[in-house]
């Protein structure tokens, strides 16, 4: 809807009361008694948002006309604003439709004018309100910038472009590092395990979001076919997201049967993940994402008294960071591989000895698997190399099994499963690879996405909150974040708070 001029006399509300007197008469004669319940309900819907606009409207003018002269109104420089002018005006589109704030200006000349009322308001610079921004920042999180376009303009009435939603997203999440930097956490219950853990998933990106590696590989590829990606080619489109876990977990003891037991078998429950949180980063490398990891379980256990397990895929930069960020923190960390991971390696190597369906290909990856959580990863090495070397395999005929018995063996120090399940830890990564799935490859991968880097990084950190949580905290959180940065640094301190 387009904003209605009114100029509130004795009854500011005068524009109102005469939009609910229509309503109702309508709602009382023959046009409304002919329609259908859903053409009523769309009626109604249309007209019911236009008189919340009025109401809006009418009590921002009933704020214009109570509007008090102030005195000593100085900005953040020291320069007094002597000059006042009434009837200054902006325009604020609202989830009811645009109205018109009409306030004083203090002016200096030379300089931007002064508006307290705005602060009061605690207006944003731009023409959309806060309310708007709202809802822009949570459809965005959960579905393309053209299906949020399409809900802000059911909700509100008015139209909006793509790279308007793009920018009030961008806005929206600029306040994620300080919120949880401040953030504070129940302390992890006596006893429970706080679990960390990081892994990275790559988006499709603009190329000119590419990190420079990425980017050379693209350029050095074959030139891309018309109608399809070239092999290789989509993954020198992708720039790694790095996503990172915290949660605690109460001790659930367990066997290696209980893991690998007989089906149907009886089995121990295993540790369940509690006061999950999650974040993700495409901007930032794979130590700091670790860093703000730590310092996330620093909230949980800031005395050191529980237990840290990260738990990882193997990946030897991850495994390298957290290391260096423990020994500079002075922390004692363990570090655990996934045993799913590793399982994976061992079904590869399954099929250098076994035609591929075949079941008993199962039954040697489970005694192997067995094994390894007994604490016989070496020796379950050394006996897959044996096997490929017993069977004269080719070199290439006993690849995988050459990989997973090196990949075992350089692993050793982290495949420590027996204290694992005898503390009670988890030994799989199903939080991280879950957030994975559902912070970037449900939105980030949708069908023609290619994203740029500022916009990704805004949608992350989005999807992050809401996972937790914590978005409805965050907005009030970042609501008083605005008003310092809009409004209380333009003025000398006191100023705001002066009647």
């Amino acid at each position: 809807m387009t904003e209605q001029e009114h100029v509130p006399g004795a009854d500011a509300f005068s524009a109102s009361r005469t939009l609910v007197d229509e309503l109702v008469g309508w709602l009382e004669g023959a046009e409304a008694a002919a329609l259908s319940h859903a053409e009523l309900e769309q009626t109604v819907s249309g007209k019911g948002r236009e008189l919340l606009r009025q109401f809006y409207q009418d009590h921002l003018d009933l704020r214009a006309i109570r509007e008090l002269r102030r005195t000593g109104v100085v900005d953040a420089a020291g320069l007094p604003r002597d000059t006042l002018e009434t009837e200054h005006s902006r325009t604020l589109t609202t989830v009811f439709g645009t109205v018109r704030v009409q306030r004083f200006a203090y002016r200096k000349r030379g300089q931007p004018n002064l508006h307290p009322a705005d602060a009061q308001l605690n207006l944003p610079e731009e023409q959309y309100s806060y309310g708007v921004r709202q809802v822009a920042a949570q459809e965005a999180a959960q579905k393309s910038f053209a299906a949020a376009a399409e809900t802000i303009k059911a909700r509100t009435g008015e139209g909006i472009g793509l790279r308007q939603v793009e920018a009030l997203v961008h806005h929206a999440a600029e306040d994620f590092d300080t919120f949880y930097q401040e953030q504070e956490r129940p302390p992890a219950a006596d006893g429970a395990v706080v679990v960390c853990s990081t892994d990275a998933k790559g988006i499709v990106m603009r190329p000119q979001a590419l990190r420079p590696a990425t980017a050379a590989a693209a350029a050095r590829a074959a030139p891309p076919l018309a109608t399809r990606l070239s092999p290789g080619e989509k993954a020198n489109r992708k720039r790694m997201a790095q996503v990172g876990a915290v949660y605690t977990a109460a001790p659930c003891p367990r066997t290696p049967k209980d893991i690998l037991g007989p089906h149907g078998a009886e089995r121990a429950p295993a540790p369940k993940a509690q006061q999950k949180w999650l974040t993700a980063s495409v901007v930032e490398n794979t130590r700091t994402v670790i860093t703000s990891i730590f310092q996330e379980a620093e909230r949980r256990d800031p005395d050191h008294s529980h237990r840290r397990l990260w738990l990882v895929d193997g990946n030897n930069d991850q495994i390298a960071s957290i290391q260096d960020e423990a020994r500079e923190r002075q922390l004692a960390v363990t570090i655990l591989i996934d045993f799913i991971h590793v399982l994976e390696y061992v079904w590869s190597a399954a099929w250098c000895f076994f035609p591929h369906g075949d079941p008993a290909a199962e039954a040697w990856v489970s005694d192997r698997g067995l094994a390894i959580l007994n604490g016989k990863a070496e020796t379950t090495a050394a006996a897959i190399r044996g096997k490929a070397t017993a069977l004269h395999l080719r070199p290439e005929e006993r690849a995988k099994a050459d990989r997973c018995a090196d990949y075992l063996k350089n692993k050793l120090p982290y495949l420590d499963y027996p204290t694992a399940l005898t503390e009670g830890w988890p030994i799989a990564t199903g939080v991280i690879e879950g957030a994975c799935r559902h912070l970037v490859k449900d939105r980030m991968d949708i069908t023609g996405a290619r994203w740029c880097l500022t916009t990704a990084e805004a949608v992350l950190k989005l999807r992050a909150l809401r996972s937790n949580g914590e978005f409805e905290r965050y907005w009030s959180f970042h609501l008083q974040q605005q008003y310092r940065r809009v409004h209380l640094r333009r003025y000398a301190p006191g100023v705001l708070t002066a009647a």
